[in-house]
């Protein structure tokens, strides 16, 4: 790995931003590490640092449900591979990451050696899975991929309102949160309503709950 290459770490726990920092330093040397904190901050990181070569992905960050900020990133950033780094370890969750764009998915119990394996399998273009994952199938895949596909198609402001829709805030709460009018909000809604195929606000918290769903074990 290039002594230029730039990680993107996001994680609401600082002691683990700092560990798997610490451990990628120590097996690659020069990495130059940016990090994030939550959806909103991702999205930040995501467009200042173009350069960016991996995203390391938690799956429960403030602002986002589950896979929807990978299904988001995948459609905004294509280009760049996204590996979830989560304390889940099913192995069905682990394939509808696959399915919902993820280029590996690394368990947080996983030694450092394998975590190496892992980047350096994703940086070389390869999707990485542990082998307890490799033999589980899911019956929802097409659902799952139809679903990321619908939330890939928002703006970043239609996923943010989304994602307060599926908290159960109204509009006029969503604009304070916002701080636009509830007119905007009203426009982001039917925007969602439409890329999403639903007509309700019941209909599109449901569909965003899928995603924090699937990233659950049943």
């Amino acid at each position: 790995m290039a002594a230029t290459t730039r990680i993107i770490v996001a994680d609401d726990h600082p002691l683990f931003r700092e560990a798997i920092q610490q451990a990628l330093a120590g097996l690659f040397g020069d990495v130059g590490f940016v990090e994030a904190d939550s959806f909103e901050s991702l999205e930040v990181a995501a467009r200042e640092n173009e350069d960016a070569e991996l995203v390391l992905l938690d799956l429960d960050m403030p602002g986002a449900h589950g896979f929807s900020a990978l299904a988001w990133l995948r459609a905004q950033y294509p280009a760049l591979p996204v590996v979830i780094v989560s304390a889940m370890s099913d192995p069905t969750i682990m394939r509808r990451a696959i399915e919902f764009g993820a280029s590996g998915f690394i368990p947080k119990s996983s030694p450092i050696t394998e975590i190496g394996q892992a980047v350096r399998a994703v940086q070389d273009g390869d999707v990485w899975l542990p082998e307890s994952a490799l033999a589980a199938a899911d019956e929802n895949l097409s659902e799952n991929r139809r679903l990321a596909e619908h939330i890939a198609s928002l703006t970043p402001q239609q996923f943010r309102v989304l994602m307060m829709i599926a908290d159960g805030l109204l509009n006029k709460q969503i604009a304070g949160e916002l701080d636009v009018s509830e007119a905007t909000v009203k426009a982001h809604v039917t925007a969602i309503f439409r890329k999403m195929h639903v007509r309700s606000r019941t209909q599109a918290a449901v569909a965003a709950r899928r995603l924090e769903q699937a990233a659950r074990v049943e």
